[in-house]
């Protein structure tokens, strides 16, 4: 019985690992990520992210720099916006393992090449 044991729990943690592995992550963070999830999932790894863990890596007013609109159109922009200005909780808009609908793409376009839905 105590062998059967042992075999299970190694069965159950290599099942484990792989479905670990399995998972997807886009291209540019496993370059520099890697298989380390716990550099994002700060908070364990069934919790999503904190938006620390994405500000260690990325600049928010970098950000809003980058999706900066016209003078005109200046509210438009998802990463400083009316709304939320620059607070907005990355994990409303961004999905890092599964594509997100955008929070405010039920009122506003946001046409960004690199936004993958």
């Amino acid at each position: 019985m105590k062998k059967l044991t042992i075999v299970l729990a190694l069965v159950l943690g290599g099942l484990v690992s792989l479905s670990a592995q399995a998972i997807e992550q886009r291209a540019w963070h496993k370059e520099v990520i890697g298989k380390d999830c716990k550099v994002c999932h700060d908070k364990g790894i069934k919790q999503f992210p904190s938006d620390q863990a994405c500000l260690q890596c990325h600049d928010v007013d970098d950000l809003a720099e980058q999706t900066a609109r016209s003078e005109e159109d200046k509210w438009q922009n998802p990463h400083n916006n009316l709304h939320y200005g620059k607070d907005l909780p990355c994990q409303e808009c961004h999905g890092e393992h599964k594509a997100k609908k955008p929070l405010c793409s039920n009122c506003h376009t946001f046409k960004f090449d690199k936004h993958q839905e």
